[in-house]
């Protein structure tokens, strides 16, 4: 079980947005370089936010934004922008029905309510957290780094 990287991608590129606001016209190459993903995996990455309404990103000359405020994105609107079967994804059932044996034939039928519980647990969570908690976060350590 896990989820994908592109998530924390993601994430880093939302605080940079955030963090370069007024500073530098955030562009996938700016981003490509913070990251170290090649610049197309960030304009994939930027693309699925944008059809997310997370971002904005002028066509052509870059820039991307956010769309809302930090306080008002959550991990769970990250991820799902990034993951389309969201989490039904995030825990798999091995295929395995027609076969003779009775726990082959049942078994997705068995996890099915588990794995539920599982799926809307981490959901919740996920979406208790906010953009603005982990750029609060990342506030915190680098100020850690840097005391003055």
């Amino acid at each position: 079980m896990q989820i994908s990287m592109k998530c924390s991608v993601a994430v880093h590129c939302l605080i940079f947005i955030h963090e370069a606001k007024g500073i530098a016209k955030v562009t996938s190459n700016l981003l490509a370089e913070s990251t170290g993903c090649n610049p197309v995996v960030i304009r994939n990455i930027l693309s699925a936010l944008k059809k997310a309404n997370l971002i904005t990103v002028p066509r052509g000359t870059g820039g991307a934004e956010l769309c809302a405020s930090p306080s008002q994105i959550t991990l769970y609107q990250i991820y799902s922008a990034l993951e389309p079967d969201g989490m039904t994804s995030l825990i798999g059932i091995h295929p395995c029905q027609g076969r003779p044996c009775p726990v082959a034939q049942n078994i997705q039928t068995v996890l099915q309510t588990p794995y539920h519980k599982i799926e809307d647990s981490i959901k919740e969570t996920m979406e208790t957290i906010t953009l603005q908690s982990m750029i609060d976060d990342f506030h915190r350590l680098v100020q850690c780094d840097n005391p003055d």
